[in-house]
């Protein structure tokens, strides 16, 4: 975010077929004004995001009325936003305050793999949510028996593999690529996307896994969220009363409202072809969905949530009063 001295992007934009040892962010902005004004933001919402998930894990551990398998999944999903966030905010932040854009070779591949990883299990984990509330809503009697403990440990369990392997998967094949005179990337942290643009060795093998395995993770589970959401809608439709109908979908709404913010964002970055890219546009999308999506999770879930917002009040009480 500081300003690069000319000679220290000289080397490496002109030396030809020269390997990268690092990498140089760019950032949001190169104007000092808004690069101020920008760190004070992110250092803002980054607080929140960790603030706020914290509370909605303290207050989930705390209340042994909420430990049941919705908010189970909710806890993981609050634990992710915070690693999520974590991955991109503070070596942004740190970066400002050192005053310099570098990220070495092997960081900025860990820190893609990580984004994979926790972008990978926000997706499952948000359709293991959409496949509780299918059995809360569309089979009530049966709930206790469908949606075990030991079931949802499972899925979360089998979850965080499949991550992992995709992640590493996609590392890999980053790892292989060879990158020579530019290391610039027009971001403030490694993502995919610049990085396959800055390669000078053939993407053809990434750029088709992307679309083929990297839709399949990510499209896979929004089917089982539409699916779900389906018969959900049918089964609250026959519901007689338009009070409870509105009870129902009342218990839907925040995970609606996050599941159209994280994949609306994310279909916008990287299901599209590599040539239809423009970095002002990826920027903002990934800002939406790094940033101000695990930002917005806890607001979204504790203001709709009765529940959850009994359980934070009351371990408010607990510490004001200690």
């Amino acid at each position: 975010m500081a300003a690069i001295a000319p000679n220290s992007l000289s080397p490496m934009r002109g030396a030809n077929q020269s390997s990268v040892s690092e990498f140089l962010l760019l950032g949001l902005s190169r104007q000092p004004q808004q690069q101020q004004a920008l760190f004070a933001l992110f250092l803002s919402m980054y607080l929140a995001t960790v603030l706020g998930n914290l509370l909605i894990l303290l207050a989930i551990c705390m209340d042994p009325r909420l430990h049941i398998p919705m908010y189970f999944l909710l806890s993981h999903l609050s634990f992710v936003d915070i690693c999520f966030s974590t991955t991109t905010v503070p070596k942004m932040l740190a970066n400002h305050i050192l005053g310099t854009q570098a990220i070495s070779f092997s960081g900025c591949l860990t820190q893609m793999y990580f984004l994979f990883e926790l972008a990978d299990m926000d997706n499952f984990l948000l359709a293991v949510m959409a496949y509780d509330r299918f059995v809360a809503i569309c089979h009530p009697l049966h709930y206790s028996t469908k949606m075990t403990h030991q079931l949802c440990a499972l899925l979360v369990a089998g979850s965080w593999v499949i991550a992992n392997l995709n992640a590493l998967l996609h590392t890999l094949l980053m790892a292989r690529l060879s990158f020579c005179a530019d290391n610039a990337i027009p971001h403030f942290f490694c993502d995919v996307t610049p990085l396959l643009k800055l390669s000078c060795s053939d993407t053809h093998l990434n750029e088709v896994m992307i679309l083929t395995e990297g839709s399949l993770i990510m499209i896979s589970p929004f089917i089982c969220i539409l699916a779900s959401y389906v018969h959900i809608t049918r089964a609250v439709l026959r519901v007689p009363s338009t009070k409870g109908r509105w009870k129902a979908f009342s218990t839907c709404g925040s995970h609606l409202a996050v599941v159209s913010l994280f994949y609306g964002t994310i279909i916008a970055v990287y299901f599209n072809p590599l040539s239809s890219h423009s970095s002002e546009k990826d920027t903002a999308a990934t800002v939406m969905y790094t940033v101000v999506t695990p930002m917005l999770n806890p607001f979204i879930y504790s203001l709709r949530n009765k529940d959850l917002k009994g359980a934070l009040r009351k371990m408010v009480d607990r510490k004001t009063c200690s």
